[in-house]
């Protein structure tokens, strides 16, 4: 068994579930909004008081895999629609920084122009200071591409580890060039 397919998502008060069998999904509903997700095939899901329950119909490799899928899949949608999720962003740099200007945020990363993005609709960002930013949702997967999307515009250096990191990441700098003696 997968050990994390077998371990039933506890559904907390305030989150409504509805398993559509015929479309192959399972809808989760909250005040914060409203997540869908699969039911691979091989999968069946069934509702035992306030846990979610997930079972393989046979033993083959690719079930065993969707079995754990589904089980994490819906585990962060429930998670999503209570806490919500969030990555942090560090603007490190000399002259770097980053403001929030009505629903855009205007880099300056040391490019000869400033960078605008838009943000979308289903993830929400705030700026704290000039160097960080919170990127906050319900969705996992749409808040790590958004922070990744955001990271990109400036990876961090390898030499002097200028640009736009996650909070807490580790860089591992490269030495200069020594001088010949």
């Amino acid at each position: 068994m997968s050990r994390i397919g077998k371990k039933p998502v506890v559904i907390p008060q305030g989150v409504k579930v509805t398993i559509d069998e015929k479309n192959r999904k399972i809808t989760f509903e909250s005040q914060k909004g409203k997540m869908e997700t699969p039911i691979p095939p091989g999968i069946k899901v069934k509702v035992e008081g306030d846990r979610l329950i997930f079972l393989r119909e046979n033993d083959l490799k690719q079930t065993r895999a969707y079995h754990g899928l589904a089980r994490a899949l819906a585990n962060n949608a429930v998670i999503g629609l209570t806490r919500g999720f969030e990555k942090r962003l560090e603007v490190v740099g000399v002259g770097y920084r980053v403001d929030l200007k009505g629903k855009e945020l205007h880099f300056a990363l040391g490019y000869s122009h400033p960078i605008i993005y838009p943000i979308p609709d289903d993830v929400e960002i705030t700026v704290e200071k000039p160097n960080k930013i919170i990127v906050r949702g319900i969705d996992k997967q749409r808040v790590g591409a958004v922070a990744a999307e955001i990271r990109s515009f400036r990876e961090p250096d390898a030499y002097k580890g200028k640009g736009i990191r996650y909070e807490g990441e580790v860089l591992i700098l490269k030495p200069g060039k020594s001088g010949v003696r």
